[in-house]
Parts: structure tokens; C-alpha cells; sequence
């Protein structure tokens, strides 16, 4: 306390009391407001962070096998490639290794398929899609418009959605003669910067 008497201004002023009361529930009232809104913006914080984890565990989960099919796109491509060029023997012994090396092939190519990797392996014709299509080169087509695909190089895989691979194509340079789809300008499509 100090030692200086109380001004009149600085009194309490007693005579008014309803006045205190209002002016107090007012700033109560907003106090809670403020108060109620936090907590709601919280609980919202906390709510968004359980769906990102939820999001995160669901994909770890689903794309866990992503490095190890990664890995084992080498083998199935050495399975391709030795089932591209079979020896053309008439020996009984090459002919079940070949079927041996083609049912070896299947049943990889079902294991990938029933845990979610597909095949990503464009027709010639199709257009070039560089969110699944990696293109190894441009060549002159007389039967392809510009931006089709003229060969896969080496098929493309993707786990449930995600690539994991682009397919290796080879595409129709902006000199092809073909005609453009319905709609599009030769070349309307073709994004050749580097």
C-alpha cells in the first residue's frame, strides 16, 4: 500500500455496481470466446495431425515393397530379354528349359501383379506420356504423328499408382508424317527441352 490517500477518481466507485458486473461479464464472455476458439483450433491441429499420420502409416505400409520390387524389375527384364532371342534348338532339353524360363517369368510377373505393380508397356501409336514414359530417343515416322510412340525399349512399372519405372520408349520426332489425333496440331504435345 502506499503511503498517499486515495484520490476520489481512484475510489472504487461503489454507487454504480451494475455497471462492474457488466463491464466483468462482458470481458468474461469474450475471454471464453477467445478461450472456445483456441481449443477449437486445436482440437482442429490435432485432428489434421492424426489424418497425416494415419495418410503416412497407410502409405509406408502400402509402398514398403517399393525398393525390394525395384529390385527385382532387374530380374524381370533378364527374363525378357533371355525370352526374347529363345535358342532355336530341337533338343527336348532346350525346349523344357525355355518353357521352364517362361514359367519362371509368369509367375514373377503374377507375384508383381497380385502385390500391386502393373506393367506400364505403351502400344506403338499411343502418345507419349511423360508422367509414365521415359523417351530414349526421336525418330522420323512416316505412319506416326509427332509425339506417338514408336517402340518400348523396356516396359515400365508402377505400384498402386505410384511409378516406380518409366517405360523406355522410343517416339515420333516432329518431322513424322503421320496424321494427328482428332483435334491436335502435329506436334502439339511433344515437349522436347531437356
Amino acid at each position: 500500500m502506499s503511503d498517499h490517500p486515495q484520490s476520489p477518481d481512484e475510489t472504487p466507485s461503489a454507487t454504480d455496481p451494475g455497471v462492474d458486473a457488466a463491464d466483468s461479464l462482458a470481458a468474461l464472455a469474450a475471454e471464453n470466446a477467445a478461450l472456445k476458439e483456441q481449443i477449437l483450433r486445436y482440437a482442429a491441429d490435432a485432428e489434421n495431425v492424426r489424418r497425416r499420420a494415419e495418410r503416412e502409416t497407410n502409405d509406408a505400409r502400402a509402398y514398403a515393397i517399393q525398393k525390394f520390387a525395384r529390385d527385382l524389375l532387374g530380374v524381370a527384364d533378364t527374363l525378357g530379354r533371355a525370352l526374347s532371342a529363345p535358342p532355336a534348338s530341337e533338343d527336348a532339353g532346350v525346349r523344357n528349359f525355355v518353357v521352364g524360363v517362361e514359367m519362371t517369368q509368369k509367375a514373377l510377373l503374377s507375384a508383381f501383379e497380385s502385390n500391386g505393380l502393373k506393367t506400364v508397356t505403351p502400344a506403338m501409336g499411343d502418345r507419349f506420356d511423360p508422367h509414365l514414359h521415359q523417351a530414349m530417343m526421336e525418330q522420323d515416322s512416316p505412319d506416326l504423328a509427332p509425339g506417338g510412340v514408336i517402340q518400348c525399349l523396356q516396359p515400365g512399372y508402377e505400384l498402386l499408382g505410384r511409378l516406380v519405372r518409366p517405360a523406355m520408349v522410343v517416339v515420333a520426332s516432329r518431322n513424322s508424317g503421320g496424321a494427328a489425333p482428332e483435334g491436335e496440331a502435329p506436334g502439339a504435345h511433344l515437349d522436347t527441352r531437356a
